[in-house]
């Protein structure tokens, strides 16, 4: 399963300039881990966290103008930092399975002279085989929409040898002269005929990128949770589905389908549903007379079962958690804010090992991200996979791992739990 082993994000509302993990550049750091949870207090950043990966998701599907739009993000002009003058930039520094060579993606998001946001500069690249210094190979440079892409699976010679970073015209011009050398043949010059929507997705459903093509998907896979339990009581039309989607307003189809297609693993939730939420013996689902969809619980000493409609958002909420965690065929990346809403906090650590194990299972579970401000959630975690976001007096973020801080690494491993640490003032900035 592919794993984010670094991000970094600039000019991203109040995440002026803030990296989490390893990049290419930055080679010391120790990569993110299998789950990662972000902490701090109201008004840091969080959500901007959170919404800087849907961000990156919008524009591979919809382009980077919508995306500025959508999800009340009010335009390119609201989300830049204040009073920077520079693009949004981002940089994903991943690897497709545990021993592949790690892939760097960039994007620079800019105006346009017409204050339109378009896409200024994209690579990809990855180290060559056996290469452990020097550039990583370019399978794709593009700079305000032209450039050149690398056909087929193996590398040839170094496409950007000798260029500076987004220095294409020299590039350009010796492989319109013709095929004169090894890397020509095999390199392209593209030219999107949309300016506005990413080089990964146009070039990246091509059967000659597979490279472009493997990373596109592994962001189309990426679950950004916007759960609601309102979403979840809605009475969707009768239809066993897949995968729960992002709001989880198909959340009785999805047990139609573990019901019919996976029913020792739904039998799996329900155990684990019964020993975190005393009472609920049985979920099943029940149609309507026009053919929606009803979700029904049978709770303990009740002849009559309940309903989605009258069941409480804890219950909804830790259901459907589980559910996400047993999927055959789990996303890659799996990104959830806050989940600890509407959940007794005695729930919160056994809910935390759960996203643990499902990201570091044997079975290859996804990469698990989330944001919180609850100290039972984090007691579950470990100083590695606690990271602690602030907010600076210039109104811009910083983030730091709970590692670096010694004497909290020590505490813990004297047996003190993190959140208590964290409740009592030890991971604050000092």
């Amino acid at each position: 399963m592919a794993k984010i082993e670094g991000i970094r994000i600039k000019n991203f509302r109040s995440l002026r300039d803030v990296t989490l993990g390893k990049l290419w550049s930055v080679q010391q750091e120790t990569p993110l881990t299998p789950m990662t949870a972000v902490i701090g207090k109201n008004g840091v950043g969080k959500s901007t966290l959170f919404d800087a990966f849907g961000f990156l998701a919008d524009c591979l599907r919809s382009g980077v103008e919508e995306a500025c739009e959508l999800r009340g993000r009010g335009g390119f002009s609201r989300i830049r930092s204040q009073g920077q003058s520079g693009p949004l930039e981002f940089e994903i520094y991943y690897k497709e399975d545990g021993n592949a060579r790690p892939i760097t993606y960039e994007l620079s998001v800019a105006l346009d002279t017409s204050d339109r946001p378009f896409v200024q500069k994209e690579r990809l690249r990855q180290r060559r085989k056996g290469q452990k210094h020097g550039w990583p190979f370019s399978f794709l440079i593009l700079n305000e929409g032209k450039g050149v892409a690398w056909k087929g699976e193996t590398e040839g010679t170094q496409i950007d040898e000798g260029i500076g970073q987004f220095d294409l015209t020299d590039l350009i011009d010796s492989i319109e002269r013709g095929p004169l050398q090894e890397e020509s043949r095999e390199t392209e010059v593209v030219e999107l005929e949309d300016i506005r929507r990413l080089g990964i997705a146009t070039l990246g459903s091509l059967k000659q990128h597979p490279r472009i093509s493997a990373f596109r998907q592994f962001i189309e896979g990426w679950y950004l949770s916007y759960f609601t339990p309102d979403a979840a009581r809605s009475l969707p039309m009768s239809g066993a589905q897949k995968h729960l989607n992002m709001h989880g307003d198909n959340l009785g189809n999805v047990v139609q389908y573990m019901e019919r297609e996976h029913p020792k693993r739904f039998q799996s939730i329900l155990d684990r549903i019964a020993d975190k939420i005393p009472g609920v013996q049985k979920i099943d689902t029940d149609k309507t007379a026009d053919g929606r969809l009803l979700l029904r619980f049978n709770d303990m000493g009740f002849n009559d079962p309940f309903y989605a409609q009258q069941m409480s958002d804890g219950t909804l909420k830790v259901f459907a958690y589980l559910l996400l965690l047993e999927d055959p065929t789990p996303p890659p990346f799996l990104c959830i804010e806050e989940p600890e809403n509407g959940l007794y906090h005695k729930l919160l650590e056994s809910l935390a090992r759960e996203f643990r194990e499902h990201a570091t299972g044997r079975k290859g579970g996804s990469q698990v991200f989330i944001t919180t401000h609850q100290p039972y959630f984090v007691d579950a975690l470990s100083p590695e996979e606690v990271w602690i976001l602030e907010k600076g007096k210039d109104g811009f973020s910083s983030i730091k791992r709970a590692s670096e801080n010694k004497i909290v690494k020590n505490m813990v491993d004297e047996g003190l739990p993190l959140g208590g640490l964290w409740y009592s003032d030890y991971l604050d900035a000092r």
